[in-house]
């Protein structure tokens, strides 16, 4: 459901950061987009963008297997911004020269701006020296025809490019990390002076525009939310609501594999907090079957999503005359579940990767392009409480794809008595909202213990707590000894079948939050 009339696209090369500059126009209230960089010229026509940004990435341009884009793309009149790669791709097709540095350039690097409009305006020039964040061991040595320098940098004689005529601009820093002072007001330049566009992607705005759309598609038929209880599943739920009333019904499938007493939590909320129609069904024999020996965490979340879709096919065949699931799949669901690089997906995320290939039913995704810090913000402009908006995220395939290996009963039991364990003691400590997730992991491992003098041979628990903002790049949490080591005592004392209890210290990437 794209309806935004002002989009500045960024066509992905492969960089950690590609995400990052999707945010960084979102945060000038500009809506914006990835895609891959093989993009046909057809479909960016058909997508009708204010601008597009060429991102950076780990290849050489001179490389036999570099990615490159159509050309044709640079004669399409649409304000173009190269960044690092993206630069040098874009200086290359035009007729420049790139080469191996004899000095690289990583991390923190000093640049002069000598062009006081375009990219640099409002930004010092002369001898003043901006800090910007470079990471490329290639440099631009010849520039195309029509081309000048606006910036240099110790090792980069042109750290910044713009055509004299033409909406074309480049740079060989990294505008959209932090470590680039300038970086905002570079990327504002290119947004509002180069780009032309106006601040007006707002989740105001985006309500109207998707209730109306909504409803729009729905028409008189019948719609059933797939409800979870999660901030998502909660903002689907009430913009769904919102644009078509009684029409929708939503649907909690217990699936067996929710934290102790949620199921019973959720519920409750729903049914006296707001005025929806939730049915809910009990799953939890059906999906345990269903994982049964299965231990490969993809088949786990394609199963998973696959027994969901069954279950919702099922229950609106007993409501009639439902044409449409809403569900809440969020953006980085489609950027992780997507090959945007001809190499593997991340993930299947249960909702985009594990659906089936013929579905009876029509999907409606409004939050199919919001990162989840956009999600509660609409959350919080649609009226749902505080409670429901600042849940922390529970994964759709649930305890499932926190349990390494294979799902039983019993390592269910093992699992629930220690993740209540985690979020009781988060929540005392004050450090529950504080973070982003925090969660226990049961390992498929047992080690040897010493209990009562007596040796063991017991699970381990592996804790998982990290601080984001979008989940597409997480930190691991320093938390306070005091804390982590409550909660060790705590699930060794209190939970049987477990004698050892570690925590994991991987940020994102490389490592990605769920363990699955």
């Amino acid at each position: 459901m794209n309806i935004h009339d002002e989009k500045i696209i960024i066509l992905d090369f492969g960089s950690q950061t590609t995400q990052l500059i999707a945010r960084r126009i979102r945060e000038q209230k500009v809506y914006s987009e990835i895609h891959p960089f093989s993009i046909s010229i057809e479909k960016i026509k058909e997508l009708n963008p204010t601008g597009i940004v060429l991102s950076g990435g780990p290849c050489s341009v001179y490389d036999s297997d570099a990615p490159r884009s159509d050309p044709a793309l640079l004669e399409l009149g649409i304000p173009l911004l190269g960044i690092c790669y993206g630069a040098q791709l874009m200086i290359e097709q035009l007729g420049g020269t790139v080469e191996k540095a004899d000095k690289r350039e990583f991390g923190k690097a000093y640049l002069s701006a000598n062009f006081t409009e375009g990219l640099f305006a409002g930004i010092e020039t002369g001898e003043a020296k901006h800090q910007v964040w470079m990471s490329h061991g290639d440099r631009i040595n010849v520039i195309p025809e029509g081309f000048e320098a606006t910036a240099v940098s110790d090792n980069s004689p042109y750290a910044a490019l713009r055509h004299r005529e033409k909406p074309i601009v480049a740079v060989q820093f990294h505008p959209e990390v932090a470590h680039t002072l300038i970086g905002t007001d570079v990327l504002r330049n290119f947004i509002f002076g180069i780009c032309h566009c106006s601040p007006e992607w707002t989740m105001h705005s985006f309500i109207e525009s998707h209730t109306e759309a909504i409803r729009k598609k729905i028409g008189t038929d019948k719609v059933i939310c797939a409800l979870s209880g999660g901030v998502d599943s909660s903002v689907v739920a009430a913009i769904v609501h919102r644009a078509v009333g009684d029409q929708l019904t939503c649907i909690y499938v217990n699936n067996g594999l929710m934290r102790s007493g949620e199921s019973e939590s959720i519920l409750r909320f729903f049914r006296e907090k707001s005025s929806l129609h939730v049915i809910d069904v009990d799953a939890a024999d059906f999906f345990l079957h269903e994982l049964e020996g299965v231990k490969d965490p993809e088949v786990k979340r394609k199963r998973i999503g696959l027994g969901f879709i069954e279950i919702f096919e099922r229950e609106a065949g007993k409501l009639g005359g439902v044409k449409y699931l809403a569900q809440g799949t969020l953006y980085p669901d489609v950027i992780e579940s997507v090959s945007f690089r001809g190499e593997a997906p991340i993930k299947s995320h249960h909702n985009v990767g594990g659906l089936p290939e013929v579905m009876k039913l029509e999907l409606i995704e409004p939050l199919r392009e919001l990162f989840k810090d956009e999600v509660r913000e609409l959350g919080l402009e649609l009226g749902l409480p505080e409670e429901a908006v600042y849940r922390q995220p529970f994964p759709g395939p649930g305890l499932g794809i926190r349990i390494m290996g294979e799902v039983t009963a019993e390592r269910l039991r093992i699992l629930r008595e220690s993740d209540m364990i985690v979020l009781d003691e988060m929540r005392k400590a004050g450090w529950y909202r504080k973070v982003w997730q925090s969660f226990a992991v049961l390992l498929p491992v047992q080690t040897v213990g010493v209990m009562g003098d007596g040796r063991t041979y017991e699970y381990v628990i592996a804790i998982r707590c990290v601080d984001s903002k979008d989940a597409m790049t997480a930190d691991w949490t320093k938390l306070p000894y005091e804390i982590s080591g409550n909660i060790s005592s705590r699930i060794i004392n209190e939970v049987r079948g477990v004698n050892r209890v570690v925590y994991d210290i991987s940020s994102k990437p490389p490592a990605t939050i769920e363990w699955e």
